[in-house]
């Protein structure tokens, strides 16, 4: 006991003690408890909740003068397992590797066998890393023409923030279009904007789905929404670019467009359109023309929003939904 506490403030006191880990800290933590209770390693054990056999060899590994004695060690095996593959193997690889630098391990084992030689898909790639390890098989520098399809800057239009949460109507009004092809060679551009909290639909039909016509969708979206919009979120339709983003931000109406490829993140209106061809198109009886279409989908919209229970909504109606909304709201400000 004496003889620790005489050497142990001397090493701790040197200016080369080492910045520890947090796990060689914790190791640390253990042994001061240790000669601090009477070098009793049953109750520093169950103080710390380890097992003896762990403390045990820790104690043996520790030294006081050289703290780094509580690091991890390496595992890294001291006899590696040697290439068991030729140096012909090793060249054929490399060789073939570099005329065609594009190519996996999957493919070059399949030009090497043409060749005569006999290894697997497993083999090829570890030559691969060892040539790429030691500096001697390098990736070739990519030329800057590309053949994808660059995503275009938007002006105003951005992601939809993942601290941006939807609680009050009107927060997030998603927009989209789908085809109606009534007749063939008849195409019908179906505009749907679907409240994520209400579910309240406005609906509208067009014979192109273009900017100005997703622009003028917006001033429906203002008069027959029973609430202030404060968000839309679309996809990336050139429909919804342009003189579309420009309306939004003149109106202060945040605009959140979709990741390529992800309509699921625009699930509640991509629903919308599938309620909306089951109940109304499939089963209305209409020549297809644009004005007949929209005094149709007028009617259909009034049914959908106040007639029609929704199973989303405990079976009421967006008005109805809307309607307790409102209530509860007073409530509350009459409680504060």
């Amino acid at each position: 006991m004496s003889v620790y506490r005489s050497i142990v403030p001397r090493a701790r006191s040197l200016a080369s003690i080492p910045e520890l880990s947090k796990e060689g800290r914790q190791r640390l933590k253990w042994f001061d408890y240790y000669h601090s209770h009477g070098d009793n390693a049953r109750l520093t054990c169950r103080h710390f909740g380890i097992s003896p056999q762990t403390f045990y060899r820790w104690k043996r590994r520790y030294d006081p003068f050289n703290l780094k004695t509580l690091e991890n060690r390496s595992r890294r095996p001291k006899h590696l397992r040697q290439p068991t593959y030729s140096v012909e193997l090793a060249e054929a690889v490399l060789r073939i590797r570099e005329q065609y630098p594009r190519w996996g391990k999957d493919k070059l084992v399949i030009l090497l066998r043409r060749e005569g030689f006999t290894c697997s898909t497993s083999t090829v790639g570890r030559i691969l890393k060892r040539l790429k390890d030691r500096g001697v098989l390098r990736e070739p520098i990519l030329n800057s023409i590309s053949a994808r399809r660059r995503q275009r800057q938007r002006p105003y239009a951005v992601r939809k923030p993942k601290e941006y949460v939807a609680k009050e109507p009107g927060d997030i009004v998603q927009v989209d279009t789908m085809d109606v092809r009534p007749l063939p060679g008849v195409v019908l551009k179906h505009f749907t904007a679907r409240d994520i909290i209400s579910r309240w639909d406005v609906v509208e039909v067009h014979t192109r789905a273009t900017a100005n016509t997703a622009s003028s969708f917006i001033d429906a979206l203002t008069f027959r929404m029973p609430f202030p919009i404060k968000a839309i979120q679309v996809d990336g339709g050139s429909e919804f670019q342009d003189v579309f983003e420009e309306e939004c931000q003149r109106r202060g109406i945040k605009l959140f467009v979709l990741p390529p490829r992800s309509p699921k993140l625009n699930g509640h209106v991509e629903r919308a359109h599938r309620t909306h061809t089951e109940e109304f198109y499939e089963v209305t009886d209409t020549s297809f023309d644009t004005a007949e279409v929209n005094k149709a989908l007028m009617e259909w919209e009034r049914v959908y929003n106040t007639v029609r229970p929704h199973q989303a909504l405990d079976y009421l109606t967006p008005q109805e939904f809307l309607q307790c909304y409102q209530q509860d709201q007073r409530k509350e400000v009459m409680c504060h």
